[in-house]
């Protein structure tokens, strides 16, 4: 019960304090290449929140969209599948923080894998992004070692704690 009430309080301080809206068209995309890019869009779905999906955009074909919505989250099966490997995923990640930052693009990092998607391969990911983002979403279980509390602290970033994947639909709906 303890735990419902701190999710509870992060995510009331984090739409009352931070207040952060996000503006449309949103594109969703994923670091890592896990399939939990196809799970942040079911909770984007739900949460009313149209966004195009593309799991591999470089920085210099952002277009129009306003927000870039991440999956936070390596596979390394998912990587294989898309025959990428890691330091040029993590290349294409840098390059395409620095062109929405450059453009003006708001960004939203997820980390909806929980425990299960954090370890060396992912933490590579979740460590060159969550820095870079305006806005997070957590599943509490992936924020055992406080990795997203710490660096949403320092950099003064909104971070919302969910107790599970479907917690994630209501600060999706209040940010938009």
């Amino acid at each position: 019960m303890k735990k419902f009430f701190t999710t509870m309080l992060f995510f009331i301080l984090g739409v009352l304090a931070f207040g952060e809206k996000f503006e449309k068209p949103v594109l969703l995309t994923s670091v890592g290449q896990s399939a939990d890019v196809q799970m942040v869009s079911v909770l984007l779905k739900k949460a009313g929140v149209e966004a195009t999906l593309d799991k591999n955009i470089t920085g210099d074909k952002l277009g129009a969209d306003k927000t870039v919505v991440i999956a936070i989250g390596g596979s390394s099966k998912g990587l294989g599948a898309a025959g990428i490997k890691v330091e040029d995923e993590l290349a294409r990640t840098e390059q395409l923080l620095k062109a929405a930052k450059d453009k003006g693009i708001k960004i939203v990092g997820l980390h909806v894998g929980g425990e299960q998607r954090r370890g060396e391969l992912s933490d590579k990911f979740v460590n060159a992004t969550v820095g870079e983002c305006d806005y997070l979403i957590v599943v509490e279980d992936g924020n055992k070692d406080q990795l997203f509390t710490k660096v949403a602290e320092e950099k003064k970033i909104p971070l919302v704690l969910v107790p599970k994947i479907s917690g994630a639909v209501e600060p999706l709906k209040e940010i938009f």
